[in-house]
């Protein structure tokens, strides 16, 4: 394969973190470490050190909303991305988000005169709708998302799934699915570390533990995980339940926990970004619980599943994609009452776990290197689609509009590259200007000095010839 310049544009990046920001920094890891050359544009955001990562990540202004919803918002607008962009040489271009990157990214096409991807990761139009209240804004904003998706010039998705909830959005192109990797190797870590972590909570041997790990949010199934338990609870079972991660609506979590009177069995560990702690969490658990049908991937699962815990799931949701129920994995309907039944079964059998785990860490595991090498053949295949001339064209008057915005960004670039030889060409113009002005400030005022003397001349004429008449008015008459 060829090493190509991939750059990567997404809205978040470490210290941002998420599932997409992960994604992003693995691709960059893989391509910069075995398959060519990878930088990443990304919104700044106060504070930040990059000079850890192995590749360049370039910033481009924003203002810190992270208090509001979690993330900053970029200003797709960046003279300095332009110009860096353009003495990279960038073979191709992949956005990892529909918003402002996408803007970005549009804007630069171009500049550098590369091919552009678009994964398609999350959900959106459920963010979309916890962040716009008001039906004819949330849809006008996933109007404008899908116009961003569909001037790409190939669509990713990470799952069938995903795929089906882009199109529902009134997306009509074509998709590839390209799934994620998981950046946790295959096995276990030692018991030293798994006896660490955990020995702050009550966790009794021999005693069922569950785990859920990921951003504390209602819409990833966490109230059907605590209908459960205290439904398990009132079965008389004995259990722990750990919530590894934080989120928006972690402190109503807690409370509800609380008020379901788990707070004995259930532990709430708070953000994580270890990830070999991470690891003893999944090494530790018997079973991963994740009900969510909002996830288009579920990368979590395969982090579960490399560790070999095996992970309850909704029947037909994307996380559950490639799973087989009874296999690698176990299936429920989507409500609480299916998932204590499950765990009730399951409690009575722990040697069906390990066993499902085991082959869940066989079957289901992909790496972030199998992953990225999959992904990089295929930037191959549209790098020749688009030297060919086979990518479609983008001729509507928002691509006309954002083009003009990457002829600015690169115009600008240029004015500051050429920095003091500006300055100088600037200053000689000036002084040569100067010298201009005043000649032709002096040539008016002597234009301005002969005209006040003809016209006094005139005046005193015709004050002349009056007085002349008004003296001799019969020679008149």
């Amino acid at each position: 394969m060829d090493r190509h310049t991939i750059c990567l544009l997404n809205d978040s990046f470490p210290p941002v973190i998420d599932g997409v920001a992960n994604a992003v920094v693995n691709y960059a890891a893989n391509i910069e470490s075995r398959l060519g050359h990878a930088l990443v544009v990304t919104p700044s955001v106060p504070g930040t050190e990059d000079d850890l990562y192995p590749f360049p990540v370039l910033r481009y202004p924003s203002i810190d909303t992270r208090k509001l919803v979690g993330y900053v918002a970029g200003y797709p607008f960046s003279p300095d991305i332009a110009r860096r962009l353009g003495e990279e040489n960038v073979a191709l271009m992949h956005t990892h988000c529909p918003a402002t990157s996408a803007l970005m990214a549009r804007s630069l096409r171009g500049v550098v005169d590369a091919p552009l991807v678009f994964t398609y990761h999350t959900k959106f139009d459920i963010d979309i709708a916890k962040a716009i209240h008001g039906k004819l804004l949330q849809e006008g904003a996933i109007r404008a998302l899908i116009q961003n998706v569909s001037a790409c010039d190939e669509v990713w998705v990470v799952s069938r799934g995903a795929g089906e909830n882009l199109r529902s959005l009134g997306y009509q192109g074509d998709y590839i699915v390209m799934e994620n990797g998981v950046d946790v190797p295959r096995g276990q870590v030692e018991r030293r570390l798994i006896d660490e972590v955990t020995a702050p909570y009550d966790l009794p041997q021999g005693v069922p533990v569950f785990l859920f790990v990921g951003r504390l949010m209602w819409y990833k199934g966490l109230r059907i995980i605590l209908d459960a338990l205290a439904a398990l609870q009132e079965r008389g079972e004995d259990f722990r339940m750990v919530f590894v991660g934080d989120g928006a609506d972690g402190a109503q979590v807690r409370e509800c926990a609380k008020e379901l009177g788990l707070e004995k069995r259930c532990f709430f560990t708070g953000s994580i970004s270890g990830r070999d702690l991470i690891r003893a969490w999944y090494c530790r658990a018997d079973l991963f619980l994740f009900p969510s049908t909002f996830d288009t991937n579920g990368l979590v699962v395969r982090e579960a599943a490399a560790c070999g815990t095996p992970t309850v799931m909704v029947a037909g949701s994307c996380a559950a994609e490639g799973v087989t129920d009874g296999r690698n994995g176990f299936f429920i309907d989507e409500n609480a009452a299916s998932l204590a039944s499950k765990l009730e079964e399951l409690c009575a059998a722990p040697e069906t776990m390990k066993r499902v785990g085991e082959h869940a860490r066989d079957e289901l595991y992909i790496s972030w290197e199998t992953a990225v090498k999959r992904a990089y053949e295929r930037y191959e295949i549209v790098i020749d689609n688009y030297r060919s001339g086979r990518c479609p064209r983008h001729t509507k008057p928002m691509d006309d509009f954002l083009k003009s915005q990457g002829d600015l960004m690169e115009a600008l670039s240029e004015i500051d590259s050429r920095g003091d030889e500006l300055r100088e060409e600037l200053r000689s113009r000036w002084d040569d200007m100067a010298v201009e002005f005043r000649r032709a400030q002096d040539e008016w005022k002597r234009s301005r000095d002969e005209y006040v003397e003809r016209r006094k001349e005139d005046l005193e004429r015709r004050r002349d010839e009056l007085l002349s008449i008004l003296e001799t008015p019969d020679r008149y008459l």
